[in-house]
């Protein structure tokens, strides 16, 4: 006796349908690159040029306050921190105030499946020690630039580029685990 099924053979893996966490991850990675795109053309727009300018000349102020409260002296002037002994300066660029990786950042967050609050959560606290880092490499620099030129060029081009990425990377994986530690507790009650 036959039966009329069809018995059905399992289909190569070239051919099935993507599982779950692989579209999700699809999804995540699309989402990134859209919200880098948009935020980069942001930061980079001529109108928003003025308030990136502004923002880097009070990073640098900033950086003058704290060099002073330690008993330091440097000489703010617009975007750039010069010893007044010296003459050494260094400039804080586009590159240089961190925007960019906080769009990196940003990116992330947006494109994690997460609860708003939890988003602004993370934009906040994960800004704030990102600029806080970005604080710290730019004073460094300054004083490195002032004693060694080999050192501050390493630093400028190698160290603190990496470090800071690494730093953005670190920020977000933390803002990952929290965000699913209370969705699992969410998901538990």
């Amino acid at each position: 006796m036959h039966s009329s099924k069809k018995r059905s053979l399992p289909r190569p893996s070239h051919t099935r349908k993507p599982s779950g966490v692989r579209r999700r991850a699809w999804i995540f990675v699309a989402l990134f690159s859209s919200f880098c795109i948009a935020g980069f053309a942001v930061l980079l727009s001529p109108v928003t040029s003025p308030a990136v300018l502004r923002f880097s000349h009070s990073l640098v102020s900033f950086c003058g306050v704290l060099i002073a409260a330690c008993g330091g002296h440097a000489r703010v002037e617009g975007s750039i921190l010069r010893d007044p002994s010296s003459g050494f300066s260094v400039e804080m660029k586009d590159g240089c105030n961190a925007a960019n990786v906080t769009v990196f950042l940003w990116s992330a967050m947006l494109a994690f499946p997460s609860p708003w609050k939890t988003k602004v959560w993370g934009f906040l606290a994960g800004g704030i020690v990102i600029h806080a880092i970005n604080i710290l490499r730019f004073i460094s620099l300054f004083y490195l630039g002032l004693y060694s030129r080999y050192w501050f060029d390493f630093a400028h081009a190698y160290l603190w580029e990496t470090l800071l990425v690494l730093d953005t990377v670190v920020v977000f994986s933390l803002w990952v685990n929290r965000v699913s530690q209370s969705a699992a507790v969410a998901h538990a009650a």
